[in-house]
């Protein structure tokens, strides 16, 4: 495994972090935190990190504070699948010497990068027209609709080592995003990254609903079992 190390997060004060020097600095290396998304694939494919500049939109703060502080690999294979597998004995399999570890911030600079930011919230309009119902949805119908019937399993992990690899896991996702945006995200993808990988699978507000639900029971379940 390569490991990052930023020389120059040693010299960020805490006045600096909190005008949002450090987001500008070492974290623009490997994310976009000013904007627009990727207009084309080859863009897109370049990217070593997600987007940023609609963090607030995107995440829980709480998530953010604690990840920072200790990250784990959310993408198995890199940013971009195609970038990081090599060819194995029973087919392609993730190159590991090619992904890259993200660099452990203190508690101090974790929750000031955390808050600048939640401050980014430039897809308001589209977490606006998302509106969140209460429910839940068993964990054997919501496995069945989201891998036999929607296909989701191919890329996504639902469980640690169980599901797909070229995309984000899932098991851990409702702790980490809030439900607007994953309803939103799932809704239209393009709407948040127009060279997106994750296909519209134009579902219905029920199904969408229903999905947020699905997602939310898996993060429970990870967390009691961890």
């Amino acid at each position: 495994m390569k490991r990052i190390i930023f020389v120059a997060l040693l010299g960020f004060s805490g006045a600096t972090l909190a005008e949002g020097g450090m987001l500008q600095g070492s974290c623009a290396t490997c994310h976009n935190t000013k904007g627009p998304a990727a207009q084309t694939l080859k863009t897109a494919f370049e990217k070593k990190g997600p987007d940023l500049f609609y963090a607030g939109n995107k995440y829980r703060q709480e998530w953010l504070v604690s990840w920072l502080q200790k990250p784990s690999r959310l993408r198995p294979a890199g940013m971009y699948y195609g970038g990081h597998i090599k060819a194995g004995v029973k087919g392609d399999e993730i190159d590991a010497s090619t992904l890259t570890d993200h660099i452990a911030l203190s508690k101090a600079d974790a929750t000031s990068v955390a808050a600048e930011l939640m401050k980014m919230k430039p897809h308001d309009d589209l977490i606006a027209k998302e509106k969140i119902e209460s429910g839940t949805v068993p964990k054997q119908m919501g496995e069945m609709a989201f891998n036999k019937f929607l296909g989701c399993m191919a890329c996504h992990l639902i469980e640690p080592e169980y599901g797909g690899l070229s995309g984000p896991e899932l098991y851990t996702a409702a702790k980490r995003l809030q439900p607007q945006y994953i309803a939103s995200f799932i809704r239209s993808p393009q709407a948040w990254e127009p060279k997106s990988m994750m296909p519209n699978k134009n579902l219905s507000e029920v199904n969408i609903q229903k999905m947020v639900h699905y997602l939310e029971t898996l993060s429970k379940e990870d967390a009691n079992a961890n």
